[in-house]
């Protein structure tokens, strides 16, 4: 039985490990959050990826807490409505669509639970070293002992440490696209029932949901930003940047930013995309957006990861023993996928990809051809 460390306990890597498993491997997720993590923003799932939900047994539970949206206003910067919707939303589009959107911290949980039966978890932990030789993938941590594993899949995020290792320095890869974007949790004071609001401002801009039968806000706030020097894009000087420039606005500023700066779920970090030439280099490879980040502007990070994770398991499982070719097949099979998602974040820079954009990418992938 073939051995398989992976890197990332959010999305990608559970729902890996569960086909993994089924096809006779044995995987082991290392997390270096102390356990499954909360906080996120709603994240949506879309088109050939509802079938691989469906597949892994999940697809009825996502759609039990799926996000309920009525619609949206679009305000002004004085927080006046110009626009409103009762058809579709920034975040999910139209909501008569079978795609469900889920708040992100929900989609971990359920695919832990669902997996952690039969997956070995190693939570508040990380890989520290990699070292590949005939008999496989030596891997140093930093709280368990040394291990060795037939092959190692880095779905560690658009800052993935098993692509530093295994690749070279995250600069090779990251294409930075304009802006960054923060994410953090609020008591519900604008009393927003099932309603989302979007603002933009001067190069600024935030759209606000309700969560948690509208107990709750998920806060999703953007600026314009160039690459930001190494010692600005500590969680503490993003947090002061979010912070001063929520302050900055009109409509309800001083709410918004007292409400980031004491959310104990704040996460900023640049809009950015993952682009490679190769996403294996030996018995290494990498799933989602450690290897081909789309970025949020896109909309289809947490499908993308979804479908590359059912297809890296079927290539495994189809070659048995011959990791080269399965990582081959994997590349050979996902990547005009992953090209045509990408392409929806940087296609249409300022705002929502067109519809038909959207259609078409989303269902690029036939999991049975």
């Amino acid at each position: 039985m073939q051995t398989v460390l992976i890197s990332g306990g959010g999305i990608a890597g559970p729902v890996l490990a569960h086909w993994l498993h089924r096809r006779g491997f044995a995987p082991t997720v290392v997390e270096r959050a102390p356990g499954p993590r909360s906080g996120g923003q709603a994240v949506d799932l879309r088109g050939v990826a509802l079938d691989v939900f469906d597949r892994t047994g999940l697809l009825d539970r996502a759609r039990s807490v799926r996000t309920r949206m009525r619609g949206m206003s679009v305000l002004d910067p004085a927080g006046q409505e110009v626009h409103r919707s009762t058809e579709a939303t920034y975040s999910s589009g139209r909501l008569d669509s079978p795609d469900i959107e889920v708040l992100r911290d929900d989609l971990v949980r359920m695919a832990y639970e669902h997996t952690r039966a039969d997956v070995e978890y190693l939570f508040d932990d990380s890989v520290t070293a990699l070292d590949e030789d005939a008999s496989g993938v030596h891997v140093a941590f930093r709280r368990s002992a040394p291990r060795t594993f037939d092959l190692v899949i880095g779905a560690d995020g658009l800052h993935s440490t098993v692509r530093r290792l295994a690749f070279g320095p995250e600069e090779d890869f990251s294409h930075h696209l304009g802006s960054y974007l923060s994410v953090f949790s609020a008591e519900n004071f604008l009393g927003l029932e099932d309603w989302q609001v979007w603002l933009s401002d001067d190069g600024v801009g935030f759209g606000i949901m309700p969560v948690r039968a509208n107990t709750e806000l998920r806060v999703a706030f953007g600026f314009e930003s160039g690459v930001l020097p190494a010692g600005l894009r500590t969680p503490e000087e993003l947090r002061r940047r979010v912070v001063e420039r929520l302050s900055a606005l009109s409509w309800e500023g001083a709410r918004l930013a007292e409400a980031a700066g004491k959310a104990t779920d704040f996460y900023c970090d640049a809009m950015a995309q993952i682009r490679m030439d190769h996403w294996s280099r030996g018995r290494i490879a990498l799933l989602g957006d450690a290897g081909y980040c789309p970025s949020p502007l896109s909309g289809q990070g947490t499908s993308l990861a979804v479908v590359g994770a059912y297809v890296l398991a079927e290539s495994l499982a189809l070659t048995p023993g011959d990791h080269r070719a399965a990582f081959a097949r994997y590349e050979r099979r996902l990547r005009p996928f992953v090209e045509l998602n990408q392409a929806l974040a940087t296609e249409n820079a300022g705002g929502p990809a067109p519809e038909e954009s959207v259609a078409r990418a989303k269902n690029a992938y036939e999991l049975d051809a």
